[in-house]
């Protein structure tokens, strides 16, 4: 063991938690809009190797924790910008937001750190494999939250195009992987350290997709519209009849497009009131459907995320209602349960916010064949992609990233909706009220997109779909399986390193 990690087996108290939570924070430069990956690796090796020296589960469990605690507080530090927005009366709560958030997602760290301990104290990979076991329990418990994911490193790399073999826990399994290969380096088990790096570094190229193809000319031309409308306005009644102009005008610039784009609750009305709004969609779009994004209540007054699908007349064809909601973001959890046991008021009190979406999809656009539809905080589930037989022509998401601030949050949710392309191989069309609304091929490649902060357009041909992905088929189970296959030798491995 290297001496500048024996010393760390004699450091105790807070000293110890801030390297720990150091090397988080380290960790996390991995993801966007660092991508600074080697760190991920290099920060997870240390961890591997200084794990075998805690005496109990419990210290295992605090090590992981605080590891976790670095992590996430750092790449989810943009989680506070939704209570900016309005300072005076939110931003009390953003700091105790982050911190919850962060020792919340660092708890299934812990977990791990506490089982891999119990199963097998002495080993270095036992701990990553049960990483990537956390992460795939944070993606589904309490609804799941999986943004930063270990496996979103790989972006930045040839490797990200392994997700469509076996989608975000596969390469999450990879990460852990490289990791271990680091920290066997730094023990016994240098040539097993090496034969893993040299598989990762070839499968690295291998999987590079290769040079940009020609767009191609017949392919239809979609018009991504941004009107870029600051949080704090949006809903203003000063300014939400402004923004509709703005939409309605940029839509009507330049050439006709196949298909227009605006993004989620860009329509700043109900769904139940518009009807005069209808003949200036029609006319902006000059012929072509027109996908925006609304709310609406249904007839027992519920509200709904929507997103609504124009043909070229006018006429609404199609209508998402959002089946994911964010919690305590578009309603309480266990608001309604409140209600029902007699607590009225509470619940009243509470809100019920939106309520959940029935159909999933697909919707069909005239013209252009069917598309998988997403709302914002939905285009980060990789599992709950899904369609039916049909493979649809693409994945459609519309967003409102203002809510996320101007540097982390959007560029990681970008990242992810770039996962969801190369997982089902799909082209994306991603619209967002502020940035980034990009066009993004089956590869996860942008090939077309507009800034930050930056009202305007970008017509873009839509890309080609690529085959069937393996994810497409079968979803997070190969991961799964090959993360169970690979616990029987981290246990031999240990078990044989404690002998």
């Amino acid at each position: 063991m290297p001496d500048l990690l024996v010393r760390f087996t004699h450091v105790s108290g807070w000293v110890r938690w801030l390297l720990l939570a150091g090397l988080g924070v380290l960790a996390a430069l991995g993801q966007a809009p660092f991508d600074l990956w080697p760190l991920t690796m290099l920060a997870l090796a240390a961890v591997f190797v200084i794990a075998p020296t805690s005496r109990t589960a419990r210290q295992s469990a605090f090590l992981f924790w605080s590891f976790g605690f670095g992590y996430f507080v750092f790449s989810l530090h943009w989680i506070v910008e939704p209570f900016l927005v309005d300072v005076a009366r939110h931003g009390w709560m953003a700091p105790f937001a982050l911190l919850m958030m962060g020792g919340g997602a660092a708890l299934f760290w812990a977990l791990a750190g506490w089982v891999s301990h119990r199963v097998a104290p002495q080993s270095t990979l036992m701990p990553g494999l049960m990483l990537v076991g956390a992460e795939v329990l944070r993606a589904l418990i309490l609804t799941g939250f999986p943004w930063v994911l270990l496996g979103h490193v790989w972006l930045a790399t040839g490797i990200v195009q392994v997700a469509a073999w076996g989608g975000p826990h596969l390469l999450s399994l990879l990460v852990v992987l490289c990791a271990w290969a680091l920290a066997a380096l730094l023990g016994s088990a240098r040539l097993v350290g090496l034969v893993a790096l040299g598989v990762l570094v070839a499968l690295n190229f291998v999987a590079q997709p290769g040079p940009m193809p020609t767009a191609d000319t017949d392919a239809p031309l979609v018009r991504l519209v941004q009107p870029n409308a600051p949080q704090n306005q949006k809903w203003d009644p000063a300014y939400r009849d402004l923004f509709f102009a703005r939409l309605l005008r940029l839509t009507g610039e330049g050439e006709a497009a196949d298909l227009v784009v605006w993004p989620e609750t860009s329509v700043p009305y109900l769904l139940n009131t518009l009807d005069a709004e209808y003949p200036l969609l029609a006319d902006a779009t000059r012929g072509a459907p027109l996908v925006f994004g609304i709310q609406r209540l249904d007839a027992e007054l519920r509200a709904y995320n929507s997103l609504v699908v124009m043909g070229p007349g006018g006429d609404v064809q199609a209508i998402y209602d959002k089946r994911h909601l964010v919690p305590f973001g578009e309603y309480v959890p266990g608001a309604a349960l409140i209600g029902r046991a007699g607590a009225t008021g509470l619940a009243r009190s509470l809100g019920t916010g939106f309520t959940p979406g029935a159909e999933p999809g697909p919707v069909t656009i005239p013209g252009i064949g069917d598309a998988v539809p997403l709302i914002c905080y939905e285009g980060i589930f990789a599992e709950e992609i899904n369609y039916g037989d049909t493979r649809p022509r693409m994945l459609l998401l519309i967003t409102n990233d203002a809510w996320f601030g101007q540097r982390a949050g959007p560029r990681q949710h970008l990242a992810q909706a770039r996962l969801r392309a190369i997982e089902q191989g799909l082209p994306m069309v991603r619209v967002a009220n502020t940035g980034f609304s990009a066009m993004i091929d089956a590869r996860g490649r942008v090939t077309a997109a507009l800034p930050m902060n930056e009202e305007g357009v970008v017509d873009a041909r839509l890309p080609a779909v690529l085959p069937e992905t393996l994810y497409a088929r079968w979803g997070d189970l190969p991961a799964i399986i090959l993360l169970l296959l690979f616990m029987i030798p981290g246990y031999l491995m240990a078990k044989r390193d404690s002998d």
